[in-house]
């Protein structure tokens, strides 16, 4: 059998990088790029001044941390809040608000629920991951994956927004090889974006049709 392609550890967080970016600038509407160089490092460790936590399972398993400072916390922040409608006078100054934490552990379920999705229909194997875990520090926390690596990898990229402020990822899983053996269909990617303007015009039209029919009852009722 002809082995037409591999995919190492290092490809996997490549994917993995793509996601954070294509995803946080879609939700920001801002430039999210990461570094070209990838640093090798020994240990994954949550620093201050936010940092976050998400663990995968399934085909092979990992540790993704992202940390912020809290310059690239707030803008991030702020960003999709403003894109969401919000006013610039309701939003949060602090980095510590519990309303940051709550707005970057939805932008990190976002990303790697995007990860999953594309290596599912890349690789053809299933991960799942738990609830990004989000927590303001004002000191070094040391994380390890809850399971025996045969041999574990740990790789850190940094990220840089529109305003050059900076954030890292740090990923830590088990060196490993997917062997591409025979070609195959990937199936089409799902637009998140598409999905959700479709259900937010079916529950406006839902809204506008309920909010008719009680019109006309009043008017029958003579109120």
């Amino acid at each position: 059998m002809k082995k037409t392609k591999i995919i190492t550890t290092d490809d996997i967080l490549l994917k993995l990088c793509q996601s954070f970016s294509s995803v946080l600038s879609t939700a920001t509407d801002s430039p999210v790029n990461y570094s070209a160089m990838v640093q090798k490092i020994n240990k994954t460790s949550l620093k201050p001044d936010i940092g976050c936590f998400v663990l995968f399972d399934g085909g092979f398993t990992g540790l993704v941390v992202t940390n912020f400072s809290h310059q690239a916390a707030l803008e991030l922040y702020q960003d999709y809040m403003l894109k969401m409608g919000i006013s610039e006078s309701e939003l949060a100054i602090h980095h510590s608000s519990d309303e940051v934490a709550d707005v970057l552990g939805e932008l990190m379920n976002q990303v790697v629920g995007d990860f999953t999705s594309k290596i599912r229909r890349e690789l053809q194997v299933s991960i799942s991951q738990n609830q990004p875990k989000m927590l303001a520090l004002n000191k070094q926390i040391l994380l390890s994956v809850d399971t025996n690596l045969d041999r574990p990898q740990a790789r850190r990229v940094s990220f840089t927004t529109a305003k050059n402020n900076i954030f890292y990822l740090e990923l830590a899983m088990d060196k490993t090889e997917f062997i591409q053996l025979e070609e195959f269909e990937q199936h089409e990617e799902v637009d998140p974006d598409s999905i959700i303007a479709s259900a937010q015009q079916k529950n406006a039209e839902k809204k506008n049709s309920a909010q008719s029919v009680d019109f006309d009852l009043l008017d029958e009722l003579g109120i």
